[in-house]
């Protein structure tokens, strides 16, 4: 699972919200998320490297659990145990059609099973909000009788959420039966649907434009099993420490083609023009791996090692399908290499579906992924590390998810933190370790940002609800801890360890103990400290790092103090490190320290002051530091440090004392040789100054990354400088990538407004939404009612990140034109999309905005009848908003 949202929301609300220009009375400032720039591009994407109650535990050599403040002391703390096992699932079958019109399926599950250890003669099964016609053994004709089960086949009660069959007598744990069940799933038809922010519903089935309605939308069904949501439309166990074999006959009328896991034995035409699919999974997975996709597709096909590797896009797609899905055969070959560990089933199917719950899903042998996957080749230019990393991510649970599965929600780590980990490992293959590097500072960032004071320990029995399990602790500290792992134990050891754990655990669950005892099995080391600090602790460390240096001695000193009072949880972190100190002539040396102290000095024998000592050398410790070099030692760190984390850091530190020095590092950082450093420097306040403009206009022009390319164009169009605009203009080609287009438009609109107008034209007929928020900002800058015709064409289009800057752009335009009625009609409109909680968040809240900025516009011209009018319709929809960080972002406004 890779979630689409979530943490990412709040740390794009929040930037939106800083990196906007306040209007009126009524300002709220925010902070910017750690480490990210407040800046947007001009294709309204922000411009970055790159998305509960805890437990105090004080990590020694064992573990103790302290109370915390406030605590009743005369309980237990809350304990979310694994899944009891009353009965073994071996085999799952399920026949399944659809009722389109209801948004029903018609199914009959038949499930063989046996006592897990003690006999037993009933079991119960996970069915949520079924009407049940039967339950009989699977030999058996006869139904049982509806509502009590009292009558002919099997007894049975059920509570529209558990199913208890009666067997009729009792079984041994060496006997196996086969129950029939007969059902109709009604997802839509409840009271009240749950979901998180990571999967933002829980209907388990889904029915996309089931009734055609909406033109421009195909019709789909499509499931979402995680965490446990495929109980709504097929009977099972429904936990992640269960697991079967499965059969799948899938009725669809002929048009539509199918997916679900395993391999697609046969494909029946029936009489009434329907066509029934069978699909079969001869190795056991989790029930909530299971999956169906039906819908129109193209279907493109590759190999790999002898399977079949298909790629599912809508039929306009069908030439971008390799982009989308990029590298997904190399990824095949790499993973199972670095593992030591061929890919383990028998397909590998991706398909995207529209109005997905997250962002991708790593269904055994079929990935489900979002829309925002389903791009052109060229959209992708400006994006395709996004799709390597899901569908990475994705590929790695296929080890590390579905063929060893974490045994309950609060060791979800072991599925989430190596799927994360997945994308560093990809990226470091494929680009480098500076692009590894940057992911993961992002990664970290993402933790730093989720976590406040403390945040919840990686393993989480005491967590209030599953669903919260899918947060920036599980995912990116999961992923940041296995890299510290990784340094800790070397290489070939990390890897090693892995195919032992694997091999060890394969089609079974696992608990992180095992994680830690196949890398003591490999290293003969014991790393309980290891897995209680990082797995089984709470927070990170907080550290305040102190240089000095005594000539009498001939010693250079690091100080270390750790400064994590301030969490929630207050303990000294051990943490063997490696320093390198350096020489003025750049010569280094390195040597191991290990801080075990609340503050440590270490002491090193050198024959002059050191130009650098550089703390944690690899980069890899998950930390918050201040680090109190002065500008010489960044300077130095800079030109001399190897990795891309010892220049981004040096880059932050010179920012923070401007002086020649820093202007001087800055522009060498303009020609480095990561892209991500070149963008840093270009995004510094004094870029663009007259001494650097021609080494820009190099960037605009040569430069492979567009990213690099947008931001140098950007500055030359800020420059004024009106011999850059033959540089611009070579921009606009076809050949382009949309965020270089768009900031030439930009740029151009700054020093030839004329020249950006006629360009516009031409730009409004591409097909790709990509261009939306440049012309946006063209049109509300230079307000024409001819161009009102663009913003109500767009206006259902504007989701995801452009949603900010087109809302923003769409009110300003309206303000533009000074025409009361408009502004009036504009406000119905923004206010039907605030209320609509079926379409998305970014939608939401970026129309509250517009009503919000609106508000402001009329408090500036001091129209208080206005103000009220728009206060009030705020107030209403906070009242009937739902989603809790669109609430408390909306209490900003």
């Amino acid at each position: 699972m890779r979630p689409l949202l979530s943490t990412a929301l709040i740390a794009v609300l929040t930037l939106y919200l800083a990196c906007t220009p306040k209007t009126g009375n009524k300002t709220t400032a925010t902070p910017n998320p750690p480490g990210e720039p407040a800046m947007w591009d001009s294709m309204g994407k922000p411009l970055s490297g790159e998305e509960e109650e805890p437990l105090e535990y004080n990590v020694l050599d064992e573990m103790t659990i302290e109370p915390q403040a406030g605590e009743n002391l005369d309980s237990l703390r809350p304990y979310n145990a694994s899944h009891t096992f009353e009965v073994d699932l071996i085999h799952t079958r399920v026949e399944i059609s659809f009722d389109w019109a209801k948004k029903r399926a018609n199914g009959k599950a038949t499930l063989t099973m046996r006592p897990w250890f003690y006999a037993t003669d009933k079991v119960t099964l996970d069915a949520k909000n079924f009407d049940i016609q039967s339950v009989t053994f699977a030999d058996e004709k006869l139904p049982s009788q509806k509502g009590e089960g009292q009558g002919l086949g099997l007894k049975y009660d059920y509570n529209n959420a558990q199913l208890t069959i009666h067997l009729g007598k009792t079984y041994s744990r060496t006997e196996e039966f086969k129950v029939a069940i007969t059902y109709t799933a009604k997802p839509d038809e409840r009271d009240s649907f749950g979901g998180s922010a990571a999967i933002t519903s829980d209907k388990g089935l889904y029915f996309i434009n089931a009734d055609g309605a909406e033109k421009d939308k195909p019709k789909q069904i499509w499931t979402q099993g995680e965490t446990e949501s495929n109980s709504y439309w097929m009977p099972t166990v429904d936990k992640p420490n269960e697991r079967c074999t499965q059969e799948m006959y899938i009725t669809v009328e002929d048009k539509y083609k199918t997916l679900s896991n395993g391999l697609l034995l046969s494909s029946k035409k029936n009489a009434d023009g329907t066509r029934t699919d069978y699909w079969k999974m001869d190795k056991p997975h989790a029930p909530y791996l299971f999956m169906m996709a039906i819908g129109e597709y193209a279907v493109v096909k590759d190999k790999w090692r002898g399977i079949d590797v298909d790629y599912y896009v809508e039929p306009k797609f069908e030439a971008h399908a390799r982009d989308i899905y990029p590298y997904t055969t190399e990824m095949l070959e790499f993973f199972s290499t670095k593992l030591n560990y061929t890919y383990p089933w028998s397909k590998f199917s991706q398909i995207i579906v529209r109005d997905y719950v997250s962002g991708a899903m790593e269904n055994t042998t079929a990935v489900i992924f979002g829309e925002f996957m389903q791009k052109t080749k060229r959209e992708l230019l400006d994006d395709h590390l996004t799709n390597e990393k899901v569908v990475a991510h994705e590929m790695f649970h296929q080890w590390f998810g579905d063929l060893v599965t974490t045994e309950s929600w609060a060791n979800l780590t072991l599925n989430e933190g190596f799927a994360n980990y997945s994308e560093y490992l990809w990226i470091e293959n494929k680009y480098g370790r500076d692009a590894a590097d940057e992911h993961l500072m992002t990664e970290q960032q993402g933790y730093f940002y989720s976590a406040g004071d403390g945040g919840h320990p990686l393993i989480h029995f005491g967590y209030e609800n599953r669903e919260d399990m899918f947060d920036a602790h599980s995912y990116n500290k999961g992923g940041c801890i296995l890299h510290m792992l990784r340094q800790q134990v070397g290489d070939e050891a990390f890897f090693a360890a892995l195919n032992r754990y694997l091999k060890k655990n394969e089609y079974t669950e696992v608990e992180s103990h095992e994680l830690r005892l196949a890398f003591e099995d490999v290293t003969g080391q014991d790393l309980n400290w290891f897995f209680n600090q990082w797995f089984l602790g709470a927070g990170h460390p907080l550290l305040d790092l102190e240089y000095g240096w005594d000539v009498d001695t001939k010693k250079a000193s690091i100080t270390v103090t750790q400064n994590q009072d301030g969490q929630q949880v207050a303990r000294i972190f051990d943490l063997p490190l490696e320093v390198d100190i350096y020489e003025v002539s750049g010569k280094s040396r390195r040597e191991n320290i290990r801080v075990t102290k609340r503050s440590q000095t270490f002491t090193f024998d050198c024959a002059s002051k050191p130009a650098l000592i550089n703390f944690d050398a690899t980069k890899t410790l998950l930390c918050q530091k201040n680090d109190n070099h002065n500008a010489q030692e960044w300077a130095f760190m800079y030109r001399n440090a190897p990795l891309y984390r010892d220049r981004v850091e040096a880059l932050q530190g010179l920012q923070a004392e401007p002086s020649v020095l820093t202007e001087a590092v800055f522009n060498e950082a303009l020609t480095d040789k990561f892209h991500g450093i070149r963008q840093q420097a270009l995004m510094a306040d004094g870029a663009g100054a007259a001494g650097t403009l021609p080494i820009i206009a190099r960037l605009a022009e040569t430069d492979p990354e567009p990213g690099v390319r947008a931001q140098a164009i950007s500055i030359l169009g800020r420059s004024g400088d009106k011999q850059y605009i033959p540089v611009i203009q070579k921009n606009m080609g076809n050949e382009q990538a949309y965020s270089v287009v768009g900031s030439a438009l930009s740029a151009l609109q700054k020093l030839d407004p004329a020249a950006a107008r006629e360009a516009s034209k031409i730009l409004q007929s591409d097909d790709s939404e990509a261009f939306t928020p440049v012309l946006a900002e063209l049109y509300a800058d230079n307000p024409d009612r001819s161009n009102l015709s663009f913003f109500e064409r767009k206006l259902d289009k504007a989701d995801g990140f452009g949603a900010f800057p087109f809302f923003d752009n769409y009110q300003k335009f309206i303000i533009g034109l000074g025409d009361a009625a408009l502004l009036d009609a504009s406000v119905e409109k923004f206010k039907l999309i605030s209320l609509n909680l079926q379409t998305s968040e970014w939608r939401r809240f970026g129309a509250t905005k517009a009503i919000a900025d609106l508000r402001n516009h009329y408090r500036e011209k001091s129209n208080a009848a206005k103000v009220a009018e728009l206060e009030a319709i705020i107030t209403e929809i906070r009242a009937k908003e739902t989603d809790p960080t669109l609430k408390l972002y909306y209490d900003m406004f």
